[in-house]
C-alpha cells in the first residue's frame, strides 16, 4: 500500500469515527437520512456541477446502473445503522459493522477480483478483526451479560453491526468497481448516489410532515454535520482504492475503531476500557500490516 493511500485512509478514519458519534447523538431514523442526503445535495452541489457538467452526460446505463445500485446500498446501510444506534451501543454496533464490512468485502476482492494479498496482509487484516472484536467487547460479546435487558441490548447490537457489515461489503465493492474499473469519479458516484436516497426517502417524510418538521428542528445540527463531513470521509477511501488494493484498503479503514475507541468512547461512556485500548492497539499494528504488505 503506497504513502498517499495509507494517509489518506488515516484521516477518512478520524472523519467517519466523529460522523457516526454525531448520527449515535441524532437518535435519527429514516428521517434522519433524508435530512442529510437533501443536506448533502444542498453542500456539494457547486462540486458536483462542476465535475459532472462533463463526465455525467458521458454516463451510459452501465454507469448509471452502479450509481443507482450504490445509493440503494448505501441507503439500506445507512438505515440499519441508525436502527443499530437507537436500538444499542454504538461501541457494539459500530465495531461490528466496521469488522465485518471490510472482512467480506476483502475475501470478494480476493475471490471474485483476483487480488493478491501477502501472508503480512493477511496477518494485518487478523489483527485488525481481532481488534475489533476486542472493541465491541471481546468474550464479553458471546456470553453478553446477566442483566436481561443488558443482554438483549447487546444481543440487538450484535444483529445491527453484522447486517451493517453486510451492506458495508455490498457498497464498498460496488463502488470499488466503479471507481476502478468503470475509472468512474469518486466523488461523482458518491454525490449523485444522494439522488436516489432522496427519490427514495421522500414518500417517508410526505407521510408525517409535522413529525418530520419537529425531528428537523431537532436533529438538523447533527444532520448538517454528517452531511458535510461524511461524503468527504467516503471520497477519501474511493481515492485510495485507485491507489491500493481493495483486499488492502478495506481492513485498513478499521484505523477508524481508533478514533471511536479513543473519543466516541469517551464522550458516550460505553463499554470497557481496557479492552477497548487492546483492541485500538490490535488495530493498529494490523492497519501497519496491510500498509507494509
Amino acid at each position: 500500500m503506497s504513502l498517499t493511500a495509507f494517509a489518506l485512509i488515516i484521516l477518512a478514519g478520524l472523519i467517519h469515527a466523529l460522523w457516526n458519534i454525531a448520527a449515535k447523538k441524532a437518535g435519527g431514523d429514516a428521517r434522519f437520512a433524508f435530512f442529510t442526503s437533501v443536506l448533502m445535495m444542498l453542500f456539494w452541489a457547486p462540486l458536483g456541477w462542476w465535475l459532472g457538467r462533463e463526465a455525467v452526460p458521458l454516463w451510459g446505463m452501465l454507469e448509471w446502473g452502479f450509481v443507482v445500485a450504490g445509493g440503494v446500498l448505501h441507503l439500506a446501510y445507512y438505515l440499519i445503522l441508525l436502527r443499530g444506534y437507537r436500538e444499542a451501543d454504538l461501541t457494539v454496533v459500530y465495531p461490528l459493522a466496521r469488522g465485518t464490512g471490510p472482512l467480506l468485502s476483502s475475501l470478494v476482492a480476493i475471490t471474485v477480483l483476483g487480488e493478491q494479498i501477502s501472508r503480512l496482509g493477511v496477518l494485518g487484516g487478523v489483527g485488525v478483526v481481532g481488534g475489533v472484536f476486542l472493541i465491541a467487547g471481546g468474550p464479553g460479546l458471546l456470553r453478553a451479560a446477566h442483566d436481561p435487558a443488558a443482554r438483549v441490548r447487546v444481543h440487538k447490537g450484535i444483529a445491527y453491526g453484522l447486517l451493517t457489515g453486510a451492506f458495508i461489503a455490498s457498497y464498498t465493492v460496488v463502488d470499488g468497481y466503479a471507481v476502478k474499473v468503470l475509472l468512474m469519479s469518486p466523488i461523482l458516484v458518491d454525490y449523485m448516489a444522494n439522488f436516489v436516497r432522496v427519490a427514495l426517502l421522500v414518500p417517508v417524510v410526505l407521510r408525517d410532515l409535522p413529525t418530520a418538521a419537529v425531528l428537523w428542528s431537532a436533529q438538523w445540527r447533527f444532520a448538517l454535520l454528517v452531511a458535510v463531513v461524511s461524503p468527504i470521509a467516503y471520497v477519501l477511501v474511493l481515492y485510495a482504492m485507485r491507489e491500493a488494493p481493495l483486499s488492502h484498503v478495506a481492513p485498513a479503514r478499521e484505523v477508524s475503531m481508533l478514533f471511536a475507541a479513543l473519543i466516541g468512547g469517551h464522550l458516550l461512556g460505553e463499554g470497557d476500557r481496557v479492552a477497548r485500548l487492546c483492541g485500538a492497539a490490535c488495530i493498529a499494528l494490523g492497519v501497519t500490516a496491510l500498509a507494509l504488505g
